[in-house]
């Protein structure tokens, strides 16, 4: 109830409920973690992961072109002859990335894509490797998951003596 000793409340009994509402903006809602930082374009997300794609690869795609005979591509396990032993992807050639040369990488054409994997993403060797076989100007791409993803996948493993690259 107004007092009539205000100039606010004067102002505000001058003030209908209608105009008042339309004039002052709704709340509003706060943003998840998710929605704070809006969105790119869609083709800016579109042309990032076109790029990024063209640096990797993953388990599955490695798999299923491995069970279709589709090997247009040297897989390379860039981890210890002794863990390539104990356990490695079908097909793949134990080659540490320390060892990876100009000369050991001219064993394979120039235009072969390697497939670069090590122990999973907690380790840098795939990283490191490309970096190597980029520099040397050889294609590559990174197998994300590395063998952690793929016994997450449920894809067996093979498991022999180490086969040398040179």
């Amino acid at each position: 109830m107004l007092s009539g000793n205000s100039i606010a409340e004067k102002d505000m009994s001058m003030t209908s409920p209608t105009s008042e509402s339309s004039t002052t903006p709704a709340p509003t809602p706060a943003r998840s973690h998710v929605a704070e930082v809006p969105t790119s374009a869609p083709e800016a997300t579109a042309a990032y992961y076109a790029r990024k794609l063209a640096f990797e690869t993953d388990c599955w795609d490695v798999h299923a072109s491995i069970a279709a005979g589709r090997l247009d591509f040297v897989l390379l396990d860039v981890r210890s002859p002794t863990l390539f032993a104990q356990s490695h992807l079908p097909g793949a050639v134990n080659l540490p990335h320390g060892k990876m040369t100009a000369h050991r990488m001219s064993h394979w054409p120039d235009d072969t894509l390697f497939v670069v994997y090590c122990a999973g993403p907690h380790c840098n060797g795939t990283d490191k490797a490309a970096l190597r076989l980029a520099r040397l100007g050889l294609q590559v791409k990174v197998m994300i998951g590395g063998m952690t993803g793929w016994a997450d996948e449920g894809f067996a493993f093979e498991r022999e003596e180490a086969i040398d690259a040179a």
